[in-house]
């Protein structure tokens, strides 16, 4: 069984560190006469999830281009450093249930919005790399299409059955688009909307230790 995660919002609590990074980026900005109101954080929270040049586009819309190369560049220096400072953390269980899943003969892969650096981070700061088989960025394709980016580990590894669990409508179109089951995380940022769309819905990652190896025998019957 192979199994595909997002990060933010579903193996990572960003929101630890993302108001303290996005903080300190518009007071940045601030320092430097271009932002003289409070920071965005409610608007960010609300596209929570989309690659970060679409970030800036919502954020920063009359900026010239160059202004918001310049904040992307810093933000993400700053949500790498509040990650390497512990400031952030997984979400309860991460750990247990990869070793759980990888004991169960799973394989696990992680497909993420976010920057190869930034993942590099969280990967490297909680030995994630002991469990995670690969981890894929936005970054490595054209299209910025989490769909795409899911087909892409579909086509690598040769993944006939599986599951992508994420918190947003993203992860569960990924899945869908690549006939594979969606698991929605109802955490920090999911919405209500976007998981009744999910195959299956979780309140606590804990319950993937039963789910995922139903789903195994589940396929297996089905091909035998």
């Amino acid at each position: 069984m192979h199994v595909i995660f997002d990060m933010d919002g579903t193996l990572f609590q960003t929101d630890k560190i993302l108001e303290l990074s996005l903080e300190e980026t518009f007071q940045d900005l601030r320092s430097k006469g271009l932002w003289n109101t409070e920071t965005p954080i409610e608007k960010y929270r609300s596209i929570m999830g989309v690659p970060l040049p679409e970030v800036w586009r919502t954020l920063l819309p009359n900026h010239p281009e160059s202004i918001k190369e310049q904040t992307d560049a810093f933000f993400l220096e700053q949500l790498i450093s509040n990650i390497r400072s512990g400031r952030g953390a997984l979400y309860p269980d991460v750990t247990d249930v990869f070793r759980h899943l990888v004991e169960s003969g799973c394989s696990i892969y992680i497909a993420s919005n976010g920057l190869i650096r930034y993942l590099q981070a969280i990967v490297e700061f909680y030995r994630l790399d002991q469990w995670v088989t690969e981890t894929f960025s936005i970054q490595q394709i054209d299209s910025l299409n989490k769909g795409d980016l899911v087909k892409q580990i579909v086509d690598i590894y040769g993944i006939e059955d599986g599951a992508v669990i994420g918190d947003r409508l993203s992860d569960i179109k990924a899945a869908k688009q690549n006939g594979l089951v969606s698991i929605g995380c109802h955490f920090d940022f999911a919405r209500e909307e976007e998981l009744a769309q999910a195959d299956i819905v979780i309140d606590g990652l804990a319950e993937l230790r039963t789910i995922i190896p139903a789903l195994h025998r589940q396929a297996g019957s089905i091909l035998s």
